[in-house]
């Protein structure tokens, strides 16, 4: 194996053996056949939508591919097999539609570009030549696929193919959580296809590349907009919430990633039983969104980030529910009451399947939860969170007047993600060291290192504004944008706003495309920068956007601050 995805990759170079996250070597070797796999459906359902001759299916398989590939989502050898055998028969019958409808021909594989013949066509002495129709290629088979002809000599070339490819996994991350609640854009879909093959076209080179990076940034935008739009319409505009940090004497379920219909099902399901219901990492917010404050048993959060789960999940007493990313490869202790939904996956643990209506049966959860101690408590108190775009701006002129006033002098974004090394400390040490007339914007897991700070208020403004979960780093866009409306600066970067992002996977990686699409500049990115980020490349983003490393508290707030 080799992968280099995440920021904790060892070293900071690559996992070669395992991965720092606990994936095994032969499930990374699958998800690379995997993603193999989408850029040559890709090829083919491009040709499909070009023709209107696609399908909804598709489009999904595409989505759920590429999120099964996110960093700690799925370690199933078993669904990852699944997937690549489904995806190639999802490929042999859109040939048959294509060639049923004379948009491709048996012997069309001559008149494609070389590259095409060579990578999507299988390369060697018949290079471009189609494959029988019906020769069946499987997760087994795979193997004698030379994917080498797939990686590039070009350091800088293959460093903006894995910028691009980790993109793409973040946006089919929130596209899919928009999709699940019915929220879908052909668009976004058809890009994703082009910006696949564009990883595999060697007749795009940096200047080519370099536009495309950017432009998945754009679609990015669009992307979190969608699923902003999904999740209020769906359940309300977030609202300012204190949320519980303590627990009750009922049994309980803990619930875990960043599904709301998931959440939804099981609020609904457990109405009524004794059983009452805790969020977890990245989950914290929904107990902002107004649709679910009408259940008594939904109790608050439990416990921080990611990364602590061995240790809460242990204390929970009761079952969890992993609705999508950030598992991490249970203990004994608790391996025969976690679950998982969706995307996630790990093999060993009970898989709650949806119906054809995306419908989830969680009763084997709720009887087992019945069973169960009540959870073991961590805290007590509250935290403060529902601070996405709508609700912020409820009160921008008192914000404003703030800002106008003196009150506030700056802020900083500190969004992002959360991680487990020692060095995380640092974000928690920045907070802290803050003047006290500036303002955190938040979203996304990194918060944990700074949310249950005192920090105080501003005139009835938290120093600690936390808009949700990552994909609702949208919304401090949107808040940006308001306030330089407001303060009549024709340029965001003019206004008082630092950045100061924590990253850990691919969905942080979409983000940031996504800011500096925006002309977003002199961002701070740590702890440690991609590893698969070229000099060169990285050259690029320190000119263009002034992009640079953080390094310590002292030296970072006098140049953000």
């Amino acid at each position: 194996m080799f992968c280099y995805q995440c920021e904790e990759t060892l070293n900071g170079t690559g996992c070669t053996k395992n991965g720092v996250c606990g994936k095994k070597a032969d499930v990374a070797d699958l998800q690379d056949d995997l993603i193999y796999v989408l850029k040559s459906l890709a090829f083919y359902n491009s040709k499909a939508r070009a023709n209107k001759l696609n399908d909804a299916k598709t489009d999904e398989f595409i989505l759920e591919g590429l999120f099964a590939t996110v960093t700690n989502t799925n370690f199933s050898k078993t669904d990852i097999k699944r997937m690549i055998d489904e995806g190639f028969d999802i490929k042999d019958n859109i040939k048959k539609k294509l060639l049923a409808e004379k948009v491709i021909t048996e012997k069309s594989g001559s008149s494609f570009p070389r590259w095409i013949k060579e990578k999507i066509l299988g390369a060697g002495p018949n290079a471009g030549e189609e494959l029988p129709l019906m020769a069946k290629v499987t997760s087994e088979s795979i193997n004698n696929v030379d994917t080498s002809i797939l990686v590039t000599q070009n350091e800088d070339v293959r460093s903006l193919r894995e910028l691009l490819t980790y993109g793409l996994k973040g946006m089919a991350a929130y596209a899919h959580h928009a999709n699940v609640l019915g929220y879908k854009d052909d668009e976004t879909m058809a890009f994703m296809e082009r910006a696949l093959l564009a990883t595999m076209d060697d007749d795009m080179g940096v200047d080519e590349l370099v536009p495309m990076v950017l432009e998945c940034g754009s679609v990015g935008v669009k992307t979190l907009a969608l699923l902003d739009k999904a999740n209020t319409t769906t359940y309300g505009n977030p609202e300012p919430t204190a949320v519980n940090i303590g627990v009750r004497d009922n049994p309980g379920i803990l619930i875990s990633g960043h599904d709301l219909r998931d959440l939804e099902q099981l609020l609904e399901q457990t109405r009524g039983t004794g059983v009452d219901v805790y969020t977890h990492g990245e989950m914290l917010p929904a107990n902002s969104y107004p649709a679910f404050k009408k259940y008594d048993n939904f109790v608050g959060n439990y416990g921080g980030s990611w990364w602590r789960q061995k240790n809460e999940f242990e204390k929970f007493n009761g079952p969890i529910l992993m609705t999508t990313n950030c598992i991490v490869p249970p203990k004994e202790s608790y391996l025969n009451r976690i679950y998982t939904t969706g995307i996630a996956g790990f093999d060993g643990v009970t898989h709650i399947k949806a119906g054809e209506d995306g419908g989830k049966d969680f009763s084997a959860i709720i009887e087992q939860a019945r069973s169960c101690k009540a959870p073991e408590q961590l805290e007590e108190g509250t935290i403060m969170g529902g601070f996405a775009h709508e609700s912020a701006l409820s009160v921008a002129d008192k914000i404003i007047a703030a800002v106008k006033g003196g009150q506030i002098k700056k802020f900083v974004v500190m969004a992002g993600c959360d991680g487990r090394h020692k060095e995380r400390s640092y974000y928690t040490d920045f907070a802290e060291a803050l003047p006290d007339d500036t303002v955190i914007l938040t979203a996304g897991c990194a918060k944990y290192r700074y949310n249950k700070l005192d920090l105080g208020e501003i005139g009835g403004i938290p120093r600690v504004i936390d808009a949700g979960q990552c994909n609702d780093s949208y919304s401090l866009v949107v808040i940006a944008q308001a306030l330089a409306e407001a303060i009549g600066v024709e340029d965001i970067n003019d206004l008082p706003v630092s950045y100061n992002i924590a990253w850990y996977e691919q969905k942080a990686v979409l983000v940031l495309l996504a800011l500096l699409s925006l002309g977003v500049k002199n961002i701070m990115l740590g702890p440690t920068l991609p590893a698969f980020v070229s000099p060169n490349v990285l050259n690029v983003l320190v000119e263009n956007f002034n992009i640079r490393p953080n390094s310590t508290v002292e030296k970072d707030l006098k140049v953000l601050i």
